[in-house]
């Protein structure tokens, strides 16, 4: 019992040291088995969450207000409405779950690593964009809503704020569990607040491509959703914030997905869920729970290494002109090639390899 208490008391302490040392003893394990069962339980628990928490968490409030500890779901229904803007407000991140040891567990599964390039002033607001969505943008999650990588360390005094889906934002539990990441909603009022209104140094992580992107990802293929994708260029020149392009070597390669055809009609259910609903469901495997050589949710242990580019000035200018927003979108394309081209043989891509812009 007391091995059980000291490695809960780890996980609340952010002491990873404490969690290893408890199942050791309570398991008789060696330290790398235990190193290993804990990053797949830290990974297991984000996909999870990404994929069932919010449904979950709404199913179990509406249940607990049917017996009777109806209250304790009334008051936090009551705090709800009273909290209903915050994620457009910044949101309410927390340092000590951002620094919480699991993240740790999470990055070494994989493993995940952040690549500075370049200093970032803290004068100036940012813009990441970030390629390839992936399934999941496990690598966006783990490097810039965690200090697992040490953003925090490598970029002194910004503020990152991953952007996504602002309906993740109306499931209880689960949004005050992303916000306390750094999270925020992917939409106007969420980025205008950031960005105007919240001082300077903050970095919005947009993961440009979004669902229709996510649709084409599959391992040994590196492509972007992004000559139509102009939205993010118009809202850096309104505030103006500098753009960095961000790519993420391996987001691609962590799980398997059935590609349908354009035209199919698996292609047409996919974007009927994206217009009406705000994303596209995948039909896709990783590994097992249990054996890497069974089919599961848990994805592949691939590195993921993620490339922070060189920040592009951007001008402020409250009423962009297409022809404004159309010259900088190619500056930052070509930026994102640049980058893409100058590090893919450093992290197991052949010279030859080609980035495709869609």
């Amino acid at each position: 019992m007391k091995t059980i208490i000291a490695a809960y008391s780890g996980v609340l302490r952010g002491t990873g040291s404490s969690i290893l040392s408890a199942l050791q003893d309570l398991f008789w394990l060696s330290k790398s088995k235990v190193e290993k069962q804990l990053q797949i339980i830290s990974v297991l628990q984000w996909v999870l969450t990404f994929l069932i928490m919010g449904v979950a968490c709404t199913l179990i409030l509406m249940y607990i207000l049917c017996t009777d500890c109806w209250a304790i779901a009334a008051l936090y229904l009551a705090w709800l409405v009273f909290d209903w803007n915050t994620p457009k407000k910044g949101g309410r991140r927390s340092q000590w779950v951002r620094n919480w040891a699991i993240w740790r567990y999470f990055r070494d599964y994989f493993p995940i690593r952040l690549v500075k390039t370049h200093n970032l002033l803290t004068t100036r607001n940012y813009i990441f964009g970030y390629h390839p969505h992936g399934i999941m943008g496990l690598g966006a999650f783990c490097n810039f809503s965690t200090e697992a990588t040490g953003v925090g360390q490598k970029f002194p005094g910004i503020r990152p704020y991953l952007a996504t889906l602002a309906g993740n934002f109306r499931m209880p539990i689960l949004r005050d569990y992303l916000m306390s990441g750094g999270i925020c909603p992917v939409n106007r009022d969420s980025i205008d607040y950031i960005l105007s209104k919240n001082g300077s140094g903050n970095a919005i992580i947009i993961v440009v491509g979004g669902a229709a992107e996510s649709l084409n990802c599959t391992p040994g293929k590196n492509s972007v959703t992004l000559k139509n994708r102009k939205g993010f260029v118009k809202l850096a020149l309104r505030h103006g914030a500098d753009l960095v392009p961000v790519y993420s070597f391996g987001e691609n390669e962590v799980y398997k997905q059935v590609i349908f055809e354009e035209g199919s009609w698996g292609r047409w259910v996919q974007k009927k869920f994206q217009k009406h609903i705000g994303f596209a469901p995948c039909i896709f495997h990783g590994r097992g729970l249990f054996s890497s050589n069974t089919w599961g949710l848990l994805p592949y242990s691939k590195p993921i290494t993620t490339v922070v580019g060189e920040p592009i000035t951007i001008p402020k200018i409250d009423n962009p002109s297409q022809r404004e927003v159309d010259f900088y979108h190619s500056i930052y394309v070509d930026s994102l090639i640049k980058l893409f081209d100058k590090y893919k043989s450093k992290f197991g891509l052949p010279e030859t390899e080609v980035l495709e812009v869609n």
